[in-house]
């Protein structure tokens, strides 16, 4: 699948994304035209999914983050795809993740502030269907948050 030119290529982008493709081809070893190439083909098998503005959140006045472990009432055959149609459409919801097991999805929210948090748990969270049992986890600090793959 991936080669140890890939390999190069995938390790110098991750820590310099914003180099050029002839810079990449430097700092991998290989020409400006192979690094072209290897890169159109990473993103054709779909390896590479582009590139993404990573914005912090904080900085634009976010100061609260909760993770909420919610488990689905599935007595309803579509009860899982009718929460996941409404809980994508809050805006305060970055991330949601789904599990097997007890708990059925993670969301995680951003607010400005508790009050904030509140206002969108009582009137958008809470007003999502078909939850059996929520649990809010209140964020504290991020240890470790890194995106690169050990290549």
């Amino acid at each position: 699948m991936l080669d140890d030119t890939d390999r190069r290529i995938l390790r110098q982008y991750q820590h310099n994304p914003e180099a050029g493709t002839a810079e990449l081809a430097t700092l991998s070893g290989v020409t400006t035209a192979t690094c072209a190439r290897r890169l159109d083909r990473l993103r054709a098998a779909g390896i590479l999914r582009g590139n993404h503005a990573v914005i912090d959140w904080r900085a634009l006045g976010y100061e609260v983050e909760v993770s909420l472990r919610i488990t689905i009432d599935k007595t309803q055959p579509r009860a899982f795809d009718e929460f996941m149609h409404d809980a994508r459409r809050i805006p305060e919801v970055i991330e949601i993740q789904t599990f097997l097991g007890r708990v059925d999805v993670r969301l995680s929210v951003i607010a400005r502030d508790m009050a904030h948090y509140q206002e969108i748990y009582r009137t958008a969270i809470l007003t999502l269907p078909h939850m059996a049992d929520i649990e809010a986890l209140m964020h504290v600090a991020r240890i470790k948050t890194d995106e690169v793959l050990p290549i």
